[in-house]
């Protein structure tokens, strides 16, 4: 564990414990003698095993996850390296999409696709360019730190026309070998960007909230002579009352389903001639404004 000091300007002083010592101590050396180059060098029998890094955005700094992947990337090269193969490990950075958007957005105080129309495609694309690649330097002195060897040097970046280029061909390959169709998924959708978005960036940044959600409550005639309680059965009044935040799924229902170890109770509420049956769990918080 690292020991910290104050004095009396309240500054921290850390005194770095002797593992962290020992392991800069090798990282130095690994660096003085380019001992991964030299792992590129040397004789490969079995030939390359080629390492492209799934590429982090560059607009923020690494984080746990970012470091954990990396931890795991490191030891699939250097345990192919072992095996005998020869393992380039490019790195690469995501110049594409939301966050980087994001941030031009936040520093041009604009929002919207409207507004970015308005501003110019080409005047927000050539901020945005600027802007992409902030936290480098702060990436590759964390990914080195944790020792894991990655070629910076020779880094791709997603809007590199010879990148851009390089997936437009892939695609062709693709589509002459008859692997691509058309087909249809559901996605999240923001509607301020007028974009799909990936799961990842919903959940990007902490950006869930809690909100009050619309939601609709339906009842759902029951058909006469089925069996409830005891010796009881339905009539042409009775419902069975349920709720959603998807109401637009309600015309594709065709059941409902019940527990067969809930609770329901049967009630009539003031005003309302139907004898509606709901969760008994639920009858204080849904009718706690009505007369029962």
């Amino acid at each position: 564990m690292a020991e910290v000091e104050t004095n009396s300007s309240t500054s921290l002083r850390t005194n770095k414990s002797e593992t962290a010592l020992r392991e800069e101590a090798v990282l130095e050396f690994w660096k003085e003698n380019k001992i991964f180059e030299k792992s590129l060098e040397k004789e490969a029998p079995k030939g390359k095993y080629v390492f492209y890094d799934g590429p982090p955005f560059a607009t923020g700094l690494p984080h746990y996850g970012h470091i954990l992947g990396s931890v795991v990337k490191d030891v699939i090269g250097r345990y192919q390296t072992m095996l005998g193969f020869c393992v380039p490990r490019r790195w690469g950075w995501d110049c594409h999409g939301l966050p980087i958007e994001n941030i031009v957005e936040k520093d041009l105080n604009i929002s919207g696709k409207k507004a970015i129309e308005e501003l110019g495609i080409e005047k927000f694309v050539e901020y945005a360019r600027s802007k992409v690649l902030t936290y480098v330097a702060e990436w590759e002195k964390t990914v080195n730190r944790i020792g894991r060897w990655v070629d910076f040097d020779n880094s791709y970046k997603t809007m590199d026309n010879t990148f851009i280029e390089s997936v437009w061909w892939a695609l062709g390959e693709l589509n002459k070998k008859e692997l691509l169709y058309k087909g249809v998924r559901v996605l999240a959708y923001c509607p301020r960007c007028e974009t799909p978005i990936a799961n990842s960036e919903i959940a990007m940044d902490n950006s869930y909230k809690d909100i009050a959600d619309i939601s609709v409550y339906v009842k759902s005639k029951l058909k006469p002579g089925q069996k409830f309680g005891k010796g009881k059965e339905t009539k042409d009044s009775a419902y069975m009352l349920t709720w959603t935040t998807t109401p637009w799924t309600l015309p594709g229902n065709t059941a409902i389903a019940v527990g067969k170890d809930i609770d329901y109770t049967a009630l009539r509420v003031k005003g309302v001639p139907e004898l509606l049956i709901i969760a008994s769990k639920r009858v204080e918080s849904v009718f706690k404004d009505k007369e029962i």
